[in-house]
């Protein structure tokens, strides 16, 4: 098995390259799909962000995904969620995960605050072993997925997994439109 390029292991038998969160949650699975469908591949932690990673391993765009952290707020009451989609959208924070999180403001987390929070690496969060309070939005693109590349909780490696194992995680919820597409880079005009 390989991550693009990069050779790949069971998660369950390389707990040393992910986060510990992840190794946990990893080591406790006990979904329909196997655990021993995670593979992880080791990678140069300053290729981690999405981009520079696919182009340097031969990943296609659509087959990694993105983990945003998001802050959200209602009144006294303030938490954390995670949201997953295709790297090849963005994820529509200010519609559709507003909307179903309830909050009447939402954000991307601060860095500071992201990691803090979940234990992991910037560059490398994952939706696997987050707080087990936080909600995870998952586009279903991405849980119809034959397999796709996330974070690993550090940003030296990358898991490849199917899209079925990240709607089975607890407080997963699978939503339609949550990626939205981007728009093509405009072309330079020609020179005249």
């Amino acid at each position: 098995m390989t991550i693009g390029t990069q050779p790949a292991q069971p998660v369950r038998d390389r707990p040393d390259l992910v986060a510990p969160t992840v190794a946990a949650a990893v080591a406790a699975w006990r979904g329909d799909v196997s655990a021993d469908d995670f593979w992880v591949a080791e990678i140069d932690p300053a290729l981690a962000d999405t981009q520079a990673f696919c182009e340097r391993y031969g990943v296609r765009m659509d087959r990694s995904a993105n983990c945003v952290i998001l802050a959200a707020r209602r009144e006294s009451r303030s938490w954390f969620a995670a949201c997953l989609v295709l790297a090849t959208t963005r994820a529509d924070v200010n519609g559709l995960a507003k909307k179903h999180l309830g909050a009447s403001k939402i954000s991307f987390a601060p860095m500071d605050a992201a990691t803090a929070a979940s234990a992991m690496e910037f560059g490398g969060i994952t939706p696997i072993g987050l707080p087990a309070d936080w909600p995870i939005l998952i586009d279903e693109s991405v849980a119809a997925a034959d397999r796709v590349v996330i974070g690993s909780g550090v940003r030296r490696s990358k898991i490849s997994l199917p899209g079925a194992a990240l709607a089975a995680l607890p407080n997963a919820v699978v939503l339609s439109g949550l990626g939205r597409p981007v728009p093509p880079a405009a072309e330079p005009p020609a020179p005249s």
